[in-house]
């Protein structure tokens, strides 16, 4: 029965790409042992959801009545009247002036070179805070127009990520720290070259293991977004309601405040995102329920068991489902993507057309098909990738492939592997 049930096991892709990692007979049983074991949790185990920490956000309203001072003619300007502007010498003109005057040719000194007039910077628009020109300052505290110009120098990108973009590939060098975190027992992953530029950081994943599954299982999937730029932390496990991934964040903001530490000052706290395996997924959607420093869970091969996970996530964060066509996490992520209350912006992606198709036993009454409850974070890292790239790193192209009607997370290929994905979102 051993037997039969390795070999059917090993068609699914979990057991593919824990080989990989294995070294011996006895090691590839562990490894599969313990993605068994995870299977289990993530059935059996029930979910605990809490409601979102959603601080409502301040804003700050002009006062339309406040009263605007003309700077050149000392009156009182209606905020709701546009200056007249002599087009020829940019400057502001009596509003009793003849309109058939405006643009004809002022005397001009022999002695003095004429202004350049080859360039017109529009007249400001009309607005409570009465800018009336391009060589004029507003009578508010804001910096005149012409510091306005320096929008058009391209800024330091906020996040540091790898200059190459493709999610399928490593890039960087990593620096990976088995046995350390809050607990002694995670994995700390980063690239060797961090910025050295004070205006930019680096972005945090948090990454949380099947339910008794080692972090190490993910090697491939931490390095590669380690390799992307991103500061990985791997938990030592995941129970499923944030309390893992909080204090991770919390030892990592420790280190970050640490002028010892490598990462001293390297880390943006509020760009965080949560992404994980099974009962992994499971934590990442809890933490970016719970903590408002995390943006945005991607959840692999996981799925609230009650539908009622993606529902409390604020409106101002996101959330990716991926699920394998024939995982046991199907129901789970299908359930929870499809609440009529989720509100935030949502995808739900599959991956289809596995090898394996005639369905395999992975477990005495469960059956999969195709890419299974393990196909995320092994044949399908690259999604993983590229969401954090777009939600963390700010590369909005990445919208694309995911949102719409044609993509490559819609219904592209999966790189290196058979099958197409298929994806669809909701709310952006």
């Amino acid at each position: 029965m051993k037997s039969m049930f390795f070999r059917n096991f090993a068609k699914g892709v979990v057991v593919s790409a824990a080989l990989a990692l294995a070294n011996c007979g006895d090691a590839a049983d562990k490894v599969n042992s313990a993605i068994a074991d995870a299977q289990d949790q993530y059935q059996d185990q029930l979910n605990n959801p809490a409601n979102p920490n959603n601080p409502a956000d301040s804003s700050q309203v002009t006062d339309p009545s406040q009263t605007v001072i003309d700077p050149v003619t000392g009156e009182v300007i209606n905020p709701n009247t546009e200056p007249t502007v002599d087009p020829v010498t940019g400057e502001v003109v009596d509003p009793s002036t003849n309109p058939d005057q405006l643009g004809a040719n002022p005397e001009v000194d022999p002695g003095v070179e004429p202004a350049d007039t080859s360039a017109t910077n529009p007249v400001a628009s009309s607005s409570s805070e009465g800018e009336v020109g391009p060589s004029l300052q507003s009578s508010s505290s804001e910096a005149a127009v012409e510091e306005s110009s320096s929008s058009e120098v391209p800024a330091v990108p906020k996040i540091f990520l790898a200059n190459d973009k493709e999610e399928e590939k490593n890039y960087m060098e990593v620096e990976y720290k088995t046995n350390t975190g809050w607990d002694g027992e995670g994995i700390l992953a980063y690239p060797k070259r961090l910025t050295d530029n004070p205006d930019q950081k680096h972005a945090i994943v948090v990454w949380g293991p099947g339910g008794g599954t080692k972090p190490s299982a993910y090697e491939g999937m931490i390095r590669r977004l380690a390799s992307h730029g991103f500061v990985v932390i791997a938990l030592k496990e995941s129970p499923g309601d944030a309390t893992q991934a909080i204090k991770a964040l919390d030892w990592l903001d420790g280190l970050n405040k640490d002028s010892g530490s490598p990462l001293y000052n390297k880390l943006d706290m509020n760009t965080v995102g949560c992404s994980g395996h099974s009962m992994g997924g499971l934590e990442s959607e809890q933490a970016l329920i719970k903590d408002r420093r995390v943006l945005t869970a991607f959840l692999n091969n996981s799925g609230d068991w009650g539908g009622a996970g993606a529902m409390k996530v604020a409106t101002d964060r996101t959330i990716a489902i991926l699920y394998g066509e024939g995982g046991m996490e199907r129901g789970n992520a299908e359930n929870d993507y499809n609440n009529a209350n989720v509100k935030a912006p949502a995808c739900l992606i599959q991956m289809t057309g596995g090898k394996g198709n005639e369905c395999y036993e992975v477990a005495p009454g469960r059956r999969e098909c195709g890419y299974g409850h393990g196909s995320g974070s092994w044949d399908g890292m690259a999604a993983t990738v590229a969401w954090m790239r777009w939600h963390l790193g700010g590369e909005d192209f990445r919208k694309a492939d995911f949102v719409g009607t044609s993509g490559k997370y819609i219904d592209g290929n999966i790189a290196g592997h058979d099958g197409k994905w298929k994806g669809q979102c909701k709310n952006f």
